[in-house]
């Protein structure tokens, strides 16, 4: 039995993983997985005169951890991920292909807020995570309403609990939420304004080869299409996996959570013509400048051999 050590992950962002785990799919493929905490120690505060990534370290949670030596793998969102490998003290770390859910995020106002269109949040105080993958989604979407001189955003903390706590205190306008923050945000007669969909992928050291990495794949695959076969089934891991700790998460159910905001799909190498796309497109904004040839963040032999 292989040993494979991951950093822990929310279901909005790992749900196939967990679920493999718990069904024994990747011990069926001969591994054990050893989950390990990256979240101890992080910033849980609102910095509203922080308004860029500039200085800021894109392994404050995500990959903070396996910059240690002590996790094999993670995976967060695609963007940031770039960032990551980029800055990454770990020589052999790099992107080895896409992850299973597609994540569903959204922008809300608190219910009292004058905003109530996507233009109205014109040089408006958003909070978002910066690194993460609603940071990006959030630059996404707003610039696809207004000027870039006109998104102003400011370093809210990692974890939608704590991003929707910053907002209905009214220290800022609005914020980046994933589920089910998204359905308590709706519970408490927030709106949302937009909302889209996001890739994440994979990033490994040298210890996870490519066989190792496909025995991992063709357990999340199974789980995929398990959880395809039974969307309403598998929702409660949105709910038991914060309710521990939020007693407001606990008291929703299933049934307040929508099927159609959980979309899960075989993990699958980054296409060529995407990765140049998204490497631009984050150089625009003033990261990854380091990098000539995005191409080198993913490890194309292990990915193009575990697929």
């Amino acid at each position: 039995m292989r040993t494979l050590v991951l950093e822990n992950t929310a279901p909005f962002q790992g749900l196939c993983e967990l679920v493999a785990d718990d069904e024994g799919l990747f011990a069926d493929e001969g591994l054990r997985i050893e989950w390990v905490d990256r979240e101890s120690g992080v910033d849980r505060r609102t910095h509203v005169g922080i308004l860029s990534p500039d200085g800021l370290d894109p392994h404050s949670s995500h990959g903070k951890l396996f910059e240690e030596g002590r996790a094999d793998m993670y995976n967060a969102c695609e963007w940031g991920n770039y960032c990551r490998v980029q800055d990454s003290g770990i020589e052999s770390g790099r992107q080895i292909g896409r992850r299973s859910i597609v994540t569903y995020a959204a922008v809300a106002v608190r219910p009292e807020s004058d905003v109530f269109t996507v233009q109205q949040l014109a040089d408006r105080l958003v909070g978002v995570p910066f690194y993460f993958g609603t940071h990006y989604l959030a630059l996404h979407m707003l610039e696809g309403f207004l000027p870039r001189e006109r998104i102003r955003v400011c370093s809210a903390p990692m974890g939608s609990r704590f991003r929707l706590d910053s907002m209905m205190s009214g220290e800022i306008e609005a914020t980046t939420l994933t589920e089910p923050y998204i359905t308590l945000a709706e519970k408490k007669g927030c709106r949302i304004l937009t909302a889209a969909f996001y890739h994440g992928t994979e990033v490994a050291s040298h210890r996870v080869d490519a066989e190792t990495y496909a025995r991992f794949n063709r357990a999340v695959c199974e789980a995929v299409r398990r959880i395809d076969a039974d969307k309403r089934g598998y929702l409660r891991y949105f709910i038991d996996y914060h309710a521990r700790t939020d007693p407001e998460i606990g008291a929703l159910r299933t049934s307040d959570l929508r099927e159609s905001r959980i979309v899960v799909v075989e993990p699958a190498p980054i296409p060529d013509r995407e990765l140049e796309r998204t490497a631009a497109w984050i150089r625009s904004w003033g990261m990854l400048r380091e990098t000539d040839d995005p191409a080198s963040l993913v490890d194309r032999e292990v990915q193009s051999a575990a697929h």
